[in-house]
């Protein structure tokens, strides 16, 4: 699906402020966002937190929140469900709504498929759906629509799912899939691709297919596969599924891996197969060195000219971090090109940046970095303009910097833009919630 080029522009001049709309207190409320924030039709927010509820023992299985906007501008916030273990543990990315309000998303553990860790079963993770009550003030309805089971069909999906325009969900595994080996004894194989999709008659199961799977690659080889994908997968008009990888790709380039990986990650393409039962065609688009960026932890988002943007967390100069172009191959040529738009350079312009990127009308870039800022290094929102006539490079400007945990600390999720211009997410720390150490985390606002 092609990025929705918003209709409103921030002016020029415009002084960005933050508020925080929601602190989370830990345990019964929830903790860590797992991801960021969506929207519905009556401007309600929805996501989804890693730990909290009294589900599961202390610090909880997680949560699938709402906050509701009220009277004198504060938000109250209801948990819609909490996460018991045996249908889903720990979700590592937010939620996604469909046109009828339906939620979707992944636990990264639980489920009722055995994957083992320090021989303990954590279950492999499942997809889910919660649906609104047919009356309002009613109960929502959460469903597991597909248990992984850790083999060929994946461990710990990672990330946001996307929906494409007939109800099929596709997603990513960090691990699962039947090849490679990526952070042996802990987790097998290097991950996958996955597509979901719904059941043809009213009572049947949701259907796995898996898209593409990785093999990583041996330590010291030059060019490999791609290993351990993330979520937040885009798709183009023809069907293409693009993405990127954590670790993988070029082998020999700066990035040592450590635990779990070596290669410093890659774009990847999956085409959709020239016949009906075929196999999806897997392409490594751009394979990261180092100096150009390195482990990326999002996905990429697509323009209207089907180039590619997104983050790094690593790479450049002084390995805190990019935000990369990758233009689509023109004429007779096959071959993507990347163009490094900004290298975080100090820490004071925000460092690690582990979300992706969204558009707004103008073709402005903005997006958000775990850590760094000028004041207490708490992380930052950023802008990048592209160029025009008097500007032949991206011009980076930070929107806001985290100055003291009260406010949010470590913003690691993508954001999202409201009907005026502002720009929501979440922060994993911080708020003034007293439960988690450094806080439980935050829903902020930044406006005009």
């Amino acid at each position: 699906m092609f990025v929705f080029l918003f209709v409103l522009t921030v002016p020029a001049s415009a002084e960005w402020k933050e508020k925080v709309l929601y602190s989370f207190q830990g345990s019964n409320d929830g903790q860590s966002p797992a991801g960021g924030v969506v929207f519905d039709k009556a401007g309600n927010l929805y996501g989804a937190t890693y730990e909290g509820d009294s589900t599961c023992p202390s610090p909880g299985c997680g949560t699938i929140f709402q906050l509701s906007p009220g009277s004198g501008g504060t938000w109250s916030e209801t948990i819609l469900y909490g996460f018991n273990g045996n249908q889903g543990s720990r979700p590592e990315g937010g939620v996604i709504a469909d046109a009828n309000g339906n939620l979707f998303g992944t636990t990264a553990y639980g489920g009722s498929g055995t994957c083992l860790l320090f021989g303990d079963n954590v279950g492999c993770g499942v997809a889910y759906e919660l649906s609104p009550p047919a009356q309002k003030g009613g109960q929502w309805t959460y469903t597991v629509l597909y248990n992984f089971q850790g083999g060929k069909d994946g461990q710990i999906p990672q990330g946001d799912l996307t929906l494409d325009p007939t109800g099929n969900l596709y997603g990513a595994t960090l691990y699962g899939g039947g090849y490679g080996s990526c952070n042996a004894p802990y987790f097998q194989h290097c991950g996958t691709v996955f597509k979901l999709s719904p059941p043809k008659q009213k009572g049947d199961h949701w259907t796995e297919t898996i898209l593409g799977s990785f093999k990583g690659g041996a330590a010291g080889k030059e060019v490999g596969d791609g290993a351990n994908p993330n979520g937040g997968l885009v798709l183009d008009s023809a069907g293409a599924v693009y993405g990127t990888t954590y670790y993988g790709g070029n082998e020999s380039g700066e990035c040592d891996g450590g635990v779990g990986g070596t290669g410093c990650g890659a774009v990847f393409k999956l085409a959709k197969p020239m016949r009906k039962g075929g196999y999806w065609t897997k392409s490594i688009l751009h394979r990261f060195n180092g100096q150009d960026g390195g482990g990326p932890l999002a996905g990429v988002i697509l323009d209207n000219a089907n180039d590619l943007y997104g983050t790094t967390v690593g790479g450049g100069s002084n390995g805190l971090g990019v935000a990369f172009e990758l233009k689509s191959p023109s004429g007779k040529s096959h071959v993507w090109t990347e163009t490094v738009l900004y290298k975080f350079t100090d820490g004071t312009d925000g460092a690690y940046p582990m979300a992706g990127l969204i558009f707004d009308a103008r073709g402005n870039l903005y997006g958000t970095a775990e850590s760094g800022g000028e004041e207490s290094e708490h992380g930052v929102v950023f802008e990048l303009k592209p160029p025009d006539g008097k500007r032949r490079t991206w011009t980076f400007s930070l929107v806001y910097g985290f100055g003291n945990g009260a406010n949010g600390w470590a913003p690691v999720a993508s954001l999202i833009m409201g009907k005026t211009g502002s720009l929501y997410s979440t922060t994993q720390a911080g708020g003034v919630g007293t439960g988690c150490n450094n806080g439980c985390g935050t829903v902020f606002e930044v406006s005009f």
